[in-house]
């Protein structure tokens, strides 16, 4: 079974308010549940020998588990790296960055465009089958993923993250983001690859 993480609004977490954390929390709060659900249905061998990859109850319960326990990963891993009093990455981090895109403005500008175009997340991993770090865009939880990536910053764009506190305005939401990464999470993240 698979436990909530409680995370606890602050006032160093200054991308969202209070009133959006808690929405976004209880979405969270939902996969986890969801999650748990599909693993006690998976348990008791739902329909093995009728699975089909057109349809069939176990390929749903399959798809399903690969969305809902992702939602979780990516949204355990977004709330851990915003806030934070730490406003700028380490000289490991920096250097990291600069090695594979030029400058570190180059790999903000590359994440902000990266956050823009994406439907659901904006994530900057390291590649361990190229060696190398890269931002990636999913479109949904389960729909971009670089299999053996290892996630280091993450930003949730599905509206859900921002539209009661910034409407339409995506935008403005990405660069208070970029404002407010808690750098001591990205960098200890850096620092495990």
């Amino acid at each position: 079974m698979i436990e909530k993480i409680r995370f606890q609004y602050t006032d160093d977490i200054t991308v969202i308010n209070k009133q959006q954390f808690e929405a976004h929390i209880r979405l969270y709060e939902g996969y986890v549940d969801k999650i748990n659900e599909i693993d006690r249905i998976l348990t008791n061998n739902p329909e093995r020998d009728k699975a089909n990859a057109t349809f069939s109850f176990y390929r749903e319960c399959k798809r399903g588990e690969t969305y809902a326990l992702n939602g979780v990963i990516l949204h355990e891993l977004y709330f851990e790296n915003i806030g934070g009093k730490m406003k700028m990455p380490d000289q490991m981090t920096i250097g990291q960055l600069e090695m594979y895109f030029g400058s570190f403005n180059n790999w903000k500008s590359d994440f902000i465009a990266t956050a823009k175009a994406s439907r659901g997340w904006a994530v900057l991993c390291y590649d361990q089958r190229s060696y190398r770090l890269r931002n990636i865009s999913l479109d949904a939880h389960d729909l971009g993923n670089i299999a053996y990536s290892a996630p280091i910053l993450v930003l949730d764009v599905y509206e859900h993250a921002y539209f009661l506190q910034y409407a339409d305005n995506k935008t403005e939401y990405i660069n208070r983001f970029m404002d407010n990464i808690n750098w001591e999470v990205v960098c200890d993240r850096m620092g495990i690859y």
